[in-house]
């Protein structure tokens, strides 16, 4: 975990470990707390509504969110080695990502999901989300799986952004 003052470095792609799958958390000690509390820090500096523990290089099943994204409330949440227990209905919405800079895409999801998992302080539980928030913990469960949101757009249009990020990278 490389940090300054709580900020964690955040991955870009194509670094490998953003397609890796992230290992399930077995005890939350205080190096999980302290990933955590990271993990909220460098979200809201970035800023964003969502971080997967991949993009800031732990393979571990953590995320962490706005419960109310989309509004000025900071409210954030953790949920440890987290599942989509079910989902209903399609949603299309343009998602961006802090491991995929300057980039947005319209994403077909689920529009309501209920997740499961575990909170920082190993309480069970159960959300309910629709919309923006529904979205965002696809989102960041993808990543957990080693998926990024563009791996759910065209083949044309990821190598569209490829293409673009080739030339990026040979002149920055």
């Amino acid at each position: 975990m490389e940090q300054k003052e709580g900020i964690l470095e955040i991955l870009t792609y194509p670094d490998p470990i953003l397609k890796t799958v992230a290992e399930p958390v077995e005890a939350i000690d205080g190096e999980v707390q302290d990933l955590i509390d990271h993990m909220i820090e460098t979200m809201h500096a970035a800023p964003g509504i969502g971080l997967a523990a991949n993009q800031v290089g732990e393979l571990r099943r953590v995320i962490v969110f706005e419960r109310h994204p989309g509004t000025d409330e900071k409210n954030p949440f953790a949920l440890i080695n987290p599942v989509i227990a079910s989902g209903e209905g399609r949603i299309v919405w343009s998602e961006a990502c802090l491991s995929v800079p300057d980039y947005t895409a319209d994403v077909n999801r689920t529009a309501h999901v209920l997740v499961r998992g575990i909170d920082r302080l190993g309480k069970a539980q159960e959300i309910e989300a629709d919309d923006l928030l529904a979205v965002c913990l696809q989102h960041e469960i993808d990543h957990l799986d080693g998926v990024l949101y563009i791996d759910h757009i065209s083949s044309l249009k990821r190598s569209m952004y490829k293409r673009r990020l080739q030339k990026r990278l040979k002149n920055p």
